[in-house]
């Protein structure tokens, strides 16, 4: 039995074995052979991916090709909508380059160096687009020929060192309407080493021309570093002309000394730094004649010299020498030795407007006077102005100050 049996399953197993071996050779064929008429289709009409599409740069420049009388101070540039701008150059028609600088993406190139009056300049260059074909930068300008120029200055040299009340004066060559006026003031700039809150004024034309002054609203910090400047070169300033060149300075506030003269006093205290230093008799302008009054207010040391010599017609002198003398303002005013009123001198004020030392005391304050100090008068019946010259700024209050700007709201 067990071997019929046996033979039985034999058989059994074969067929199995022979059934799976024809449906995989069936399966296998269709693996490889068939396909659905969808796939078909698909593979029939499959193409490439289009070419993209050329980006052709627009370059443009400022100013505009073939402009003329073009200002010097306005900006001046080239610039590509695509790709890259690539070995540009504006070159005047004497050769020498312009120095511009290429922004971080290429793509605008600007000009660093003002350009000069009169003259011609050209471009060149191209723009390149992603695919490597260039587009050529072209065209010319020409700027402007003034028939007139404005010059300016500055009242402190560049390294001085000032005092605390110091006003920044820039004078200019002609006078200068007001729209003249806020274009100047627009190129006008202070920069302080510590925090400063300071103002520009126009004050009445002088002989020469326009001028405008800066103070800060309190004196100067001691030790303050400051810089100025007036970029009017190329800027047009109307019926006066075109700026001619540019100003700049960069000063020192010295240590801070304010003479505190009390005309009652008969003494003129000088504070250094916080410091009484000097407490010396003196005598003022006489109170009786409104001519000989020393004026009310704040003036500032303008200049000194060891001699002067001093003029009153109208009171019977000429060209009388005076010694360490230092002017305080511009209508006559110094504080000067006179040993003809040293009895008066701590006791009654007899001077044409001076302030009169000793002449040891006169010395003694004479070597610590530095342009700009203040020197406070106070108790007189005259008040110091525009009358008196040109350095009146500290006795115009702050809010007037401010309203003098051109640029004031």
């Amino acid at each position: 039995m067990q071997s019929v049996h046996t033979s039985v399953l034999r058989r059994v197993l074969a067929g199995a074995v022979a059934l799976g071996t024809v449906a995989a050779l069936a399966v296998g064929c269709a693996t490889a052979s068939a396909r659905s008429p969808r796939d078909s289709a698909a593979a029939g009409t499959q193409q490439a991916a289009p070419a993209p599409e050329a980006i052709i740069p627009v370059v443009s420049v400022q100013p505009a090709a073939d402009t003329a009388d073009f200002g010097p101070a306005s900006s001046v540039s080239a610039s590509t909508t695509a790709g890259t701008l690539r070995d540009v150059a504006l070159t005047s028609s004497r050769g020498t380059s312009v120095a511009g600088t290429l922004s971080a993406d290429g793509r605008q190139w600007t000009a660093t160096e003002p350009l000069g009056y009169g003259t011609d300049y050209t471009w060149s260059g191209s723009a390149v687009a992603p695919d490597g074909s260039a587009t050529p930068l072209t065209g010319s300008f020409s700027t402007v020929s003034p028939t007139r120029t404005v010059r300016a200055w500055t009242n402190i040299a560049d390294g001085a060192t000032v005092g605390v009340a110091a006003p920044i004066e820039i004078s200019f060559s002609r006078d200068l309407s007001d729209e003249a006026k806020a274009e100047v003031e627009r190129t006008l700039a202070v920069t302080t080493s510590v925090p400063v809150e300071g103002a520009w004024a126009w004050l009445p034309d002088g002989p020469d021309g326009s001028r405008v002054h800066y103070r800060p609203k309190e004196y100067w910090p001691a030790n303050t570093q400051v810089g100025v400047s007036a970029k009017i070169y190329g800027h047009d300033l109307g019926a006066a002309g075109f700026g001619k060149a540019d100003v700049a300075s960069t000063f020192t506030i010295g240590r801070s000394q304010i003479v505190k003269a009390a005309e009652d006093s008969h003494h003129i205290v000088v504070v250094r730094d916080g410091l009484q230093v000097m407490d010396l008799p003196a005598s003022y302008g006489m109170e009786s004649d409104p001519n000989r009054v020393t004026r009310n207010g704040v003036h500032i040391v303008m200049a000194k010299s060891e001699k002067v010599l001093m003029s009153n017609p109208a009171y019977g002198y000429e060209n009388v020498p005076e010694y360490w003398a230092v002017r305080i303002s511009n209508n006559g005013e110094f504080i000067h030795a006179n040993p003809a009123s040293t009895s008066a001198q701590g006791r009654r004020n007899i001077s044409h407007g001076c302030i009169n030392l000793s002449t040891a005391n006169a010395k003694a304050y004479f070597d610590t006077a530095l342009y700009g100090d203040p020197v406070e008068v106070t108790g007189s019946s005259v008040p110091l102005s525009a009358e008196d010259g040109d350095v009146y700024d500290w006795t115009i209050p702050w809010d007037r100050w401010k309203a003098m700007s051109k640029l004031a709201a």
